[in-house]
């Protein structure tokens, strides 16, 4: 059977991930930092899906257990990479300490670079495999670092898609908007602020991020509504951004 690696699989999109992936037929590699969290997933979606799943405990900003993910794909063929852990700040670039700032940094652009960078130098060997780097419509907008990674994220994917395309390799962006997670729970916001209709469900998301990878989509937003909000952010003067953006798509409430 074939292979999938999820980063941050026990919860929400990273969950999602986990589940579809089982139900495709994959048997999966979970990374995370909590090791018993990820036994429990693990657990759970074997007895659910039938498939075998390795636990790989690691937390992605420490340089020495980045490097035994990276060699997990040497190690054993990996098919599928999903790369989705993630977090945000609830305060404002100038407001946080440094080393926090460059944490998020690491775990949002560098843990991507590198694992990305991992995963297709054998599926370029094989002639076959998929990368999906989740994330998020705030990269469409100018909304401080966690949206200025997010865009990193996406420009990077979408120029790799093109490169390996003709290796056989598929490079995808997801760009969701607001999701049923425990993200925003951990970013103590108040989702009552946030009309229901924005809020996406985590496994409708990845079901039509799937079926967009299957299209060959080098880009993923998933339902209309975020289709319709990265079409106008181009056309949407910044100064009217500003002015809308006491609440961003990363989950924050601005003063």
């Amino acid at each position: 059977m074939a292979t999938a690696l999820i980063t941050g699989p026990t919860a929400g999109i990273g969950r999602a991930f986990a589940d579809k992936l089982a139900i495709e037929g994959y048997d999966l590699v979970l990374v995370a930092r909590d090791e018993a969290r990820l036994k429990e997933v693990a657990t759970e979606i074997t007895a659910l899906h039938g498939v075998a799943c390795e636990v790989l405990p690691a937390d992605l900003t420490e340089p020495d257990q980045l490097a035994v993910v990276e060699q997990r794909f040497r190690s054993g063929p990996i098919e599928v990479l999903v790369n989705n852990a993630g977090f945000g700040q609830k305060k404002p670039f100038w407001a946080n300490p440094i080393e926090v700032e460059e944490k998020q940094f690491d775990l949002l652009t560098r843990v991507v670079l590198r694992l990305t960078h991992a995963a297709v130098l054998p599926m370029i060997e094989r002639g076959s495999g998929a990368v999906v780097n989740v994330s998020s419509v705030a990269g469409f907008l100018q909304r401080g670092s966690y949206s200025a990674h997010k865009s990193w994220v996406t420009n990077f994917s979408a120029g790799l898609a093109i490169e390996l395309h003709s290796r056989g390799v598929a490079v995808m962006a997801l760009c969701p908007g607001f999701v049923h997670t425990e993200f925003h729970a951990r970013m103590e916001m108040d989702k009552t602020i946030i009309p229901s209709f924005m809020w996406l469900d985590a496994t409708e998301l990845v079901d039509a991020a799937w079926a967009d990878l299957m299209l060959g989509k080098s880009i993923s937003i998933p339902s209309w509504r975020y289709k319709l909000i990265v079409a106008g952010a181009r056309y949407i003067p910044r100064t009217l951004i500003a002015r809308l953006s006491t609440v961003g798509l990363d989950g924050r409430r601005r003063a």
